[in-house]
């Protein structure tokens, strides 16, 4: 079984940082958005896809460098405060399958984070940027998991996800691998795991210290043909 692991709001707790970052920005161009309605939205997007998504609602050309600059406030702001979402280093401890990180971030930025909470060197080089593989489609696109599951040479329905917003859960879905929501980093809101659960998640937990045994029952499901 190949475990793949979403990187924001899953091993690493940054979608609250980028969450509060962008929407500054976002309230800036005229959506005025709580953090919660913000994260419900638009966690896990990449900046040019939410500024994009944002214009055209508005009917507005966003400033040509306002994806740059929400970038470089978030590193900034990363580079500061970043720390691993609770339970992390344990829960890896505990997992015996092959494992890989499926992201939407950059390269640099995911080296960048995982090395600050120490994790890199426990999926290097299996770090996967959605930005960077194939055609460079982000989530939700299916991309970044199926080339995940080339470079391991397994069969996508031998493939366990982990991912905190429902744009990574579809392409999961959409990829035909089973997905488990995760809900317990700071950026999790009232209705996430219902949304989660919506868009094709087949559950939800808010402790990492619970994927191993959610992966376990897992693999019983699969064994049993449900």
């Amino acid at each position: 079984m190949l475990i793949l692991f979403d990187c924001d709001g899953v091993l690493v707790d940054s979608e609250v940082i980028a969450s509060e970052v962008t929407n500054k920005l976002v309230k800036e161009l005229g959506l005025e958005l709580s953090i919660e309605e913000f994260a419900s939205r638009f966690a896990g997007l990449n900046g040019e896809t939410i500024f994009a998504t944002v214009a055209e609602e508005l009917q507005i050309t966003h400033p040509e460098d306002i994806v740059e600059r929400c970038d470089v406030q978030i590193d900034e702001v990363q580079a500061q405060s970043l720390l691993e979402v609770t339970g992390v280093h344990a829960m890896l401890d505990m997992l015996d399958d092959p494992r890989c990180i499926c992201s939407n971030s950059t390269t640099d930025r995911l080296e960048r984070n995982l090395k600050k909470t120490k994790l890199y060197d426990r999926f290097r080089p299996h770090v996967f940027s959605s930005l960077e593989v194939r055609d460079g489609q982000p989530k939700p696109s299916p991309d970044v998991f199926l080339h995940a599951a080339e470079e391991f040479k397994t069969d996508p329905k031998d493939c366990i996800i982990i991912e905190d917003s429902s744009h990574g859960v579809q392409g999961g879905v959409a990829a035909g691998m089973r997905v488990i929501g995760f809900v317990g980093a700071s950026h999790s809101y009232p209705g996430h795991a219902e949304q989660l659960m919506d868009a094709g998640a087949e559950t939800t937990i808010n402790k990492l210290l619970d994927i191993p045994a959610t992966i376990e029952a897992f693999k019983n499901w699969s064994s049993n043909g449900l």
